[in-house]
């Protein structure tokens, strides 16, 4: 449990229609072998004690006492367990039966509630034998000895040790319905949602159902488990497969496939959860008036991680890439276009390296200007060779620019900075901030006033990891007139590249931008080795995908560096080493805090994702804002 890390399970124990001793064994095993795995919520389906397709035997007194006889003898197999366990049964209450989920705990049973949304069509006709959950909760006495156990739909459960961990649970139809229960218990404050289910498989049903599952736990924002039925019902009408789903706020993070056995097991990030929860302010403060609360208890832990942490959060899935490639630099160009059009801009200047941002920069540059109907030449790219400049940067800089058919110009800043450098009486053969800076600046000015000749604006360049690190100059490559990449992290610039690359339909420009991905980062400020590149950026801040893994965690949830480590951990075994990783990590927060004041002047730019640094709306921190709880807390890490 924790940084808020608990592993869930569900799971669909094989039974027997009716044979209640033999089903409470199979549930309590099953809680057991969960429990071997680290499981701590473990959800069985709807109905398991007794089986769901006992029909007129629910009427039976003998079926109910042997329920009660079942949830006894689970209760007390699994009183060793740590572990929260939910499973189904019948209940009498005030002179009804109820289709109940019983949550226990360390062999106390903590709740029962019932099943709210009860369907009487085709093959489900549950209203022959059960009542709807009653408008107000109760307690229940006189079944398990002296127990006074409390009964009703409005029920939350929460845990002492892990406090956003607080469970709800539905029944099956209740997930169906219009305004199932879900909403209002998550509305009370459930970050965890239980569902024991008795869905019979008929063609199509699993995939809508998954979609189900995904979209609930998206729009109450919290962990959602549903466990249905399987092995051992009846299949005189239905047949039941076991499909097991577990979901995290819209992501399916688990799955127990239909007619498959075991367990869909994965770990729940409540502390994810709850930050979700207190960033959107769409999502109201708890209100529990009219709810039963529980306490449970859960030995405090670290919940080793199984679940899937991709190595890149910006990146879409390889399924996905094209359409999520093509929709960024649809915002790109489009907000560019409208730019242009609204400024009466009649170019558009851009300032081209040979690397990968300005090459990002210049495509989305030629696609606004395919929109507005403008000719291609209306794009203005410029070179600017420096002290650093490489052969092979400056060609790939004028292939790119011949293939796509925009204007060109190079201008050789050298001389410029020369006499720059005499007036402030800097020595040339220094190399320090002051040699590098004058470069970035001396292109800024170039392109500004290229602009202001051609009646244009300036194309800012600069992406979202460079912006976190402050790796930038200040009023230089740092200023433009509209930032096209501001909202992109370079791991998805290299992915936009690549698929302009891919598509590109042309041999000759598919060929220059590969090579311009294959080549190393760098901002070419001080003078090359041997003709090669000889300021590598990710040997100086640190790799990218690095940073950019530490900017999501840390902006879009807002998790501590000790969490992100963790996470990193997972995403990186076998590729970077703790202390590799600790190390970058200091890195970037030692920078994002230091460089705030370069974030806090942006120019406009198109939000393309859920982590945007624009000052006027997406982050909001003052430039003096102390690094030191978070160094402080890496400190201890090390």
């Amino acid at each position: 449990m924790k940084d808020g890390l608990i592993k869930a399970a569900v799971g669909t124990p094989e039974i027997r229609v009716a044979d209640c001793a033999y089903n409470a064994a199979s549930a309590a095993a099953a809680a057991r072998r969960a429990a071997m795995e680290g499981v701590r919520i473990l959800a069985l389906p709807e109905l398991c004690l007794t089986g769901y397709t006992c029909g007129d035997l629910f009427l039976q007194d003998t079926l109910i006492e042997g329920a009660y006889a079942a949830l006894e003898t689970v209760r007390r197999e699994t009183e060793d367990l740590d572990m929260l366990l939910a499973v189904g049964l019948p209940v009498m209450w005030h002179g009804k039966l109820y289709n109940c989920a019983a949550v226990l705990c360390r062999g106390e049973v903590l709740g029962l509630v019932p099943k709210t949304h009860l369907p009487n069509y085709g093959e489900y006709y549950e209203k022959r034998w059960f009542a709807p959950a009653p408008e107000e909760n109760g307690y229940l006495t006189g079944v398990f000895g002296e127990d006074v156990i409390p009964f009703g739909a409005k029920q939350l459960f929460h845990c002492e040790e892990l406090p956003g961990l607080v469970l709800g649970v539905e029944v099956c139809e209740d997930l169906w319905a219009p305004c199932p229960p879900s909403i209002t218990l998550a509305q009370a404050g459930a970050t965890v949602l239980v569902n024991l289910s008795a869905g019979d498989e008929t063609v199509g049903k699993a995939a809508y159902r998954r979609e189900l599952v995904k979209n609930q736990s998206a729009r109450l924002v919290c962990g959602y488990l549903y466990a249905n039925a399987g092995e051992g019902e009846s299949t005189t009408d239905m047949v039941f497969s076991g499909h097991g789903l577990i979901a995290e706020d819209g992501a399916l993070l688990a799955e127990k496939p239909p007619f498959t056995g075991g367990f869909a097991v994965t770990d729940l990030d409540i502390g994810r959860i709850t930050a979700e929860r207190r960033r959107l302010t769409t999502f109201p403060a708890a209100v529990r008036e009219g709810y039963l609360s529980s306490t449970f208890s859960l030995s405090p832990c670290e919940t080793p991680l199984t679940r899937t942490v991709p190595r890149h959060p910006f990146l879409p899935s390889p399924e996905e890439r094209d359409g999520c490639c093509e929709q960024v630099l649809q915002i790109q160009s489009r907000g560019l276009a409208r730019r242009l059009a609204h400024s009466g801009a009649k170019t558009a200047v851009v300032g081209i390296s040979g690397g990968l941002d300005s090459a990002l920069a210049l495509l989305a540059a030629v696609r606004a200007a395919d929109l507005l109907g403008r000719p291609r030449a209306s794009v203005q790219a410029v070179t600017m060779p420096g002290f650093g400049t490489t052969a092979r940067t400056k060609g790939n800089a004028e292939l790119l620019c011949e293939r796509l058919g925009v204007s060109f110009s190079c201008v050789d800043i050298a001389d410029a900075v020369g006499v720059h450098f005499r007036d402030i009486g800097q020595d040339p053969g220094l190399r320090d901030v002051t040699y590098e800076n004058a470069q970035a600046r001396e292109r800024t000015q170039v392109l500004m006033d290229i602009a202001n000749r051609t009646g244009g604006l300036v194309v800012g360049t600069g992406d979202l990891s460079e912006l976190a690190l402050g790796w930038a100059t200040y009023n230089g490559d740092h200023m433009s007139m509209y930032g096209v990449n501001a909202s992109v992290p370079k791991t998805l610039v290299r992915e936009l590249v690549a698929y302009e690359a891919d598509r590109a339909g042309d041999p000759v420009l598919t060929k220059v931008l590969r090579d311009i991905l294959d080549t190393p980062v760098s901002p070419e400020l001080l003078p090359p080795a041997e003709g090669e590149i000889g300021q590598k950026t990710e040997d100086l801040v640190g790799p990218y995908e690095l940073h950019d893994f530490f900017l999501y965690y840390l902006v879009r949830w807002g998790f501590s560096p000790r969490k992100i480590l963790r996470l990193a951990l997972r995403a990186f075994d076998g590729q970077y080493g703790r202390e590799t990783i600790l190390r970058w990590l200091r890195t970037f927060c030692r920078r994002f805090f230091a460089q705030q004041f370069k974030r806090s002047c942006l120019p406009d730019g198109p939000k393309i994702g859920s982590v945007s640094l624009s000052p006027r709306g997406d982050w909001r921190m003052p430039s003096d804002a102390a690094a030191a709880l978070w160094l402080a807390e890496l400190d201890a890490l090390s």
